[in-house]
């Protein structure tokens, strides 16, 4: 008779006979057969819900960008030279090129837009750009992030040609409820770009017109336009003095 164990007396652990044993072990492993397939439908599901919301975000961005740029080109003689500063994701900047013959740089404090326009990053202060090299300059809510107003409006004037014009949106904390939308606006950018400064639209008023502009048109804007940030906007479209 060989000296090898025979069967019967080997370790039933050598053959997995031991887990049979172990009545949880036996739970878990048919737990584990019977839940993966619904583990992996439900990260699926969310991994699906998660891009789907980022599509629809990044619609809605493109949107909103669109119809903004069709507002700006009413006011704008067609290829005008534009500045479009703090133009974050570039997506106005691209859509007034196309639909309006503009030729936009875009500038931020970013290090890239997302757009395939043409972009300079810049320090949030000083703009990257010759005196006079252009017929208009974009702010799309963005004077309430500049820390001194009165010399970011001494940039734009400087930039624009005499007569050039500047084409400003900005909210307006109007009401309570503005006020309370502004300030977890503020909230929320103040660690990125330092605390912002709303104004109601008199308190614009005078200070373009103490930088140097003259204001040529202003309209109220839906608070809806956003359902994200429902705050009351104005259009202002300024021309920049002789």
């Amino acid at each position: 008779m060989s000296e090898a164990s025979s069967y019967p007396n080997r370790d039933a652990r050598a053959y997995g006979l031991a887990d049979w044993l172990r009545p949880e072990r036996v739970l878990l492993a048919y737990a584990q057969v019977l839940m993966n397939p619904l583990v992996y439908a439900v990260e699926g599901f969310a991994g699906g819900v998660q891009r789907r919301w980022r599509r629809e975000r990044r619609r809605r961005l493109v949107g909103r960008s669109y119809d903004m740029a069709l507002e700006i080109a009413r006011v704008l003689p067609r290829g005008s030279r534009v500045l479009d500063v703090g133009c974050g994701s570039g997506y106005i900047a691209h859509h007034l090129a196309g639909v309006h013959g503009a030729r936009v740089t875009g500038i931020d404090v970013r290090r890239h837009a997302d757009a395939p326009i043409d972009y300079v990053s810049f320090d949030g202060a000083s703009f990257p750009a010759e005196a006079g090299a252009f017929d208009a300059v974009l702010l799309c809510y963005v004077l309430h992030h500049a820390q001194d107003q009165s010399a970011f409006l001494g940039e734009v004037r400087r930039v624009l040609q005499t007569g050039g014009l500047a084409v400003v949106y900005e909210d307006v904390p109007a009401t309570g409820w503005d006020r309370a939308v502004c300030a977890a606006h503020d909230r929320s950018w103040r660690a990125r770009t330092g605390p912002c400064r709303f104004r109601r639209e008199p308190e614009w008023r005078a200070l373009f017109e103490s930088a140097g502009f003259e204001v040529v048109s202003e309209r109220t804007l839906s608070r809806w336009r956003n359902f994200a940030h429902p705050v009351r906007r104005t259009l202002f479209v300024l021309r920049a003095a002789g």
